[in-house]
C-alpha cells in the first residue's frame, strides 16, 4: 500500500477494546465485521474521540480483530486502552504518525467548532476547501492538510495549516472531522 489513500473515514462502527501487550483491537461482538468493512493493511486506526488514546496502523486482521503493528504512538504511559472505546480508521498518511506534531491526544472527531484548540491531519475535500475560504480555516489545496490552532498571548485564535499531500479526490463526505470548517 502507499504511505496514504483518499479516504478519510473507512470505517468506524461499534465500538473496540485495545490489548496494548499483544497489539491486537478487538470490536465489540456482534456489531464490528472488520473483514467486510474495506480496512487494509496500511489504514490508521484512531482510537478514543479526538484520538484519546492515540493512533496504529493496521497489519491485518479478522472479522473481529485488528492487529496493529506498534504502539509507539499512543499516549505515553498508556497502560490500558478499556471495552467501549470510539475509533475509526481512515487512509491518512502513515508518515504523520511520526510527527510530534500530530501526535495524540487531539481533537479530531466532531464538535471542532466548540473547541478551537486542536491539532490534526485532515483529509479535505474540494466541497470543504470551497466552505472554509472565508473562515479562519481556509486551505490552500485539497487533500491531506495537518492543521494546528491555538490561542495566542492576546487571546486570539490562530490556525496553522500545510497541505501533507495535495489531492483532487479525496472521498470525506462521510467523514467524522467534515464539522472542523462549520461556523
Amino acid at each position: 500500500m502507499s504511505l496514504w489513500g483518499n479516504k478519510d473515514l473507512v470505517y468506524s462502527d461499534g465500538t473496540i477494546a485495545v490489548n496494548l501487550g499483544t497489539k491486537t483491537v478487538t470490536g465489540a461482538v456482534g456489531v464490528v465485521t472488520f473483514t467486510t468493512s474495506g480496512i487494509a493493511a496500511g489504514d490508521v486506526i484512531t482510537v478514543g474521540v479526538g484520538a484519546t488514546f492515540g493512533y496504529a496502523i493496521v497489519t491485518g486482521f479478522t472479522s473481529t480483530t485488528i492487529s496493529i503493528a506498534s504502539t509507539e504512538t499512543f499516549v505515553s504511559g498508556l497502560t490500558t486502552v478499556p471495552a467501549g472505546t470510539t475509533y475509526f480508521v481512515s487512509q491518512e498518511p502513515v508518515y504523520t504518525l511520526g510527527d510530534s506534531t500530530y501526535r495524540a491526544p487531539e481533537s479530531k472527531t466532531v464538535g471542532y467548532s466548540t473547541s478551537p484548540v486542536f491539532t490534526g491531519v485532515f483529509g479535505v475535500d474540494a466541497v470543504e476547501v470551497g466552505v472554509a475560504a472565508t473562515t479562519a480555516f481556509a486551505v490552500g489545496h485539497s487533500g491531506w492538510v495537518g492543521i494546528t490552532t491555538y490561542i495566542d498571548t492576546h487571546g486570539n485564535l490562530r490556525v496553522k495549516h500545510e497541505v501533507l499531500v495535495a489531492g483532487g479526490i479525496l472521498s470525506t463526505t462521510d467523514a467524522p472531522d467534515d464539522a472542523i470548517f462549520l461556523p
